[in-house]
């Protein structure tokens, strides 16, 4: 990996365009007349400053020669860098390229602001709470999906406009990873269906406690299928779109996981140059002696590492399937720095020639570091400018990540150059190493919920010792005869705490069809009955999900109306939207009633 850094003597044009001809293939000389000389630099540049000196090599008979040991510059590894992608673009158009990236004034205009956006999908949005939550969500203008088993009620009673996927969470195979791209937040409705038993009189009168109750059974899916097993299949299926607390990890090893992406070298060969890198593995170099990776190299005008995935049927140019990170914040790299600028540049789109989203950062030599790139700092970049009316960033749809240390900026690509005219003052041309022991996806503080689950008051009394199931609500006492209904519902909720995902478990009393506005009580550790108005439920989920006070958070809700007084508002004069928040902030980590369960398992 041995290179020449020294100053470049450009020859005439008749020379220049001869030369990088006879590193072309055969059938690509066919190039246009030059408008200006070939590879022009701005000698201004030369005297900028002293630790950025412009390097690299002599033209002799068209051949571009190390001067230090005299090593030529490689044709081999030109065709086999052009050909580590899809395809290469043509030589009229790469050589247009060079000019427009070496000559191209600066542009005036700033680039536009990168925005992402997600869609939150409503579970169970025909049911009673499920179909308020997306009428909310609609009349806010929030993006929204919902997942239903029957198409024509859905249609019914959601309209025409809403995205509909059907599936069923108790069957697996319907629920297509493809469905969920662009989630980034869900507020599960589903339940158990629990309806009166064949039977049962008109006015519910076969079961009473202080109110009118029907007699219970569960239709449909047992309670182990949809609380439990179906739980486990619904995050299954989102974990892979909305986000995790600890991030994503896209390269390096983490706890028991090791995720490995092929890498592929695009140095400055292309450029004539003779830098060379690459990326290799470190079993023990890492900060607490574990694996990690280093890029490394030496560097006359630039290096360049690209991390990608082998794709059987599309060569090495792609993710298999675009990487789609809508419901992250930015990227997160550790690693040892060098007290050099990187960059790093991220793929949208698998043409060869295209905008790359770009920004760099700054390290501190040997020191491990971790390093947080907001995709909001991503500029659009061609050819070495920036591009002022390109689209913003879109994290859904990621084709490749480019480790670049540049000469312009080190983009994890080693360069003497930035962009837009700029030369990087921390460039040091010849060897390199950088260490980057993981790279992951990030969400930012504060972390807000990406999945709030509509549970159930009383999951954890069936088996609470001491407690009087007499005067419990029907569920508690009735919990066996309904399948363990509660037992279960206590399961699921443990999937969603384990699962990484931040989340907000709300655990409504007795549900009712009363309109929103009545006063709220918030307790934790499920100790209270009441009731609580299905409108109301639905407005709390989706404060929920903007709400850092809710976050990771399991209570119980319940109005200050008691079961023998209706609730009733004037529709005229509506009482204002409860302030959630101030409820939000009096909720405690970790209290969940099941820290009063015996430690004993519970037989189901």
């Amino acid at each position: 990996m041995d290179c020449c850094c020294s100053p470049i003597h450009v020859s005439p044009i008749a020379n220049r365009t001869q030369g990088f001809r006879s590193a072309l293939p055969s059938d690509s000389c066919k190039i246009p007349p030059l408008p200006k000389p070939f590879l022009q630099i701005d000698h201004r540049l030369l005297h900028r400053r002293n630790s950025a000196r412009l390097t690299a090599a002599t033209v002799r008979r068209g051949i571009v020669l190390a001067e230090a040991k005299n090593q030529g510059w490689d044709l081999g590894r030109f065709v086999k860098t052009f050909y580590f992608f899809n395809s290469p673009p043509s030589p009229a158009k790469f050589i247009q390229s060079l000019i427009e990236r070496i000559s191209s004034p600066s542009p005036s205009e700033e680039n536009k602001t990168m925005k992402t956006s997600g869609v939150v999908l409503v579970v169970g949005a025909t049911g009673g709470v499920g179909k308020r939550v997306v009428d909310i969500l609609k009349k806010k203008g929030i993006p929204v999906r919902a997942l239903v088993r029957n198409e024509e009620k859905a249609r019914r009673l959601l309209g025409p406009d809403v995205d509909l996927i059907v599936g069923d969470i108790t069957k697996e195979n319907t629920l297509n990873p493809e469905y969920f791209k662009g989630v980034s937040k869900v507020i599960n409705a589903a339940s158990v269906i629990v309806g009166p038993k064949e039977g049962d009189t008109p006015d519910r009168a076969k079961y009473s406690q202080g109110i009118k109750f029907f007699e219970p059974e569960i239709k449909g899916d047992s309670p182990e299928m949809v609380e439990y097993l179906g739980m486990q299949n619904l995050i299954n299926a989102v974990k892979g779109t909305v986000a995790l607390r600890g991030g994503k990890l896209l390269f390096g090893c983490e706890g028991s996981e090791f995720k490995d992406l092929p890498w592929g070298s695009l140095d400055d060969v292309v450029m004539g140059g003779v830098s060379q890198s690459t990326f290799q593995i470190d079993t023990t170099g890492g900060e607490d002696g574990g694996a990690t990776g280093v890029f490394k190299g030496r560097c006359c005008i630039y290096c360049q590492q690209w991390w990608l995935h082998q794709c059987e049927n599309k060569g090495k140019s792609n993710f298999p399937i675009p990487e789609d990170l809508s419901a992250y914040d930015g990227f997160e790299l550790r690693l040892k720095g060098d007290g050099r600028r990187y960059k790093l540049i991220v793929r949208t789109s698998s043409d060869w020639d295209t905008i790359g989203y770009t920004t760099g950062f700054d390290t501190v030599e040997g020191q491990w570091q971790s390093i947080r790139l907001p995709f909001s700092s991503l500029k659009p970049i061609f050819r070495a400018r920036t591009v002022p009316d390109a689209p913003p960033f879109d994290p859904s749809n990621i084709i490749s990540l480019q480790a670049c240390f540049l000469r312009e900026a080190l983009l994890l690509m080693f360069s003497k150059f930035e962009y837009d005219g700029k030369l990087n003052p921390t460039f040091k041309e010849g060897a390199f190493q950088l260490p980057v022991s993981t790279v992951k996806a990030f969400i930012k503080e504060p972390v807000t919920p990406r999945f709030v689950h509509i549970g159930s008051a009383g999951v954890t009394r069936p088996e609470r010792p001491g407690l009087d199931l007499s005067k419990q609500p029907p569920a508690v006492r009735l919990n066996k005869e309904l399948g363990f209904i509660l037992t279960f519902k206590l399961k699921g909720e443990d999937v969603i705490r384990e699962s990484g995902v931040p989340y907000a478990i709300v655990r409504p009393c007795a549900l009712t069809e009363e309109p929103a506005g009545a006063d709220l009580i918030f307790e934790q550790g499920d100790n209270i009955t009441g009731k609580v108005s299905r409108e109301e439920v639905a407005r709390i989920c989706i404060a929920a999900l903007d709400s850092p006070y809710a976050c990771d958070k399991t209570f119980e809700v319940k109005s200050v109306i008691p079961f023998s007084e209706p609730f009733t508002v004037d529709p005229e004069n509506p009482p204002p939207e409860n302030d959630y928040d101030v409820y939000f902030k009096s909720l405690k980590d970790g209290v969940t009633g099941k820290e009063l369960l015996d430690r004993s398992p519970v037989p189901v």
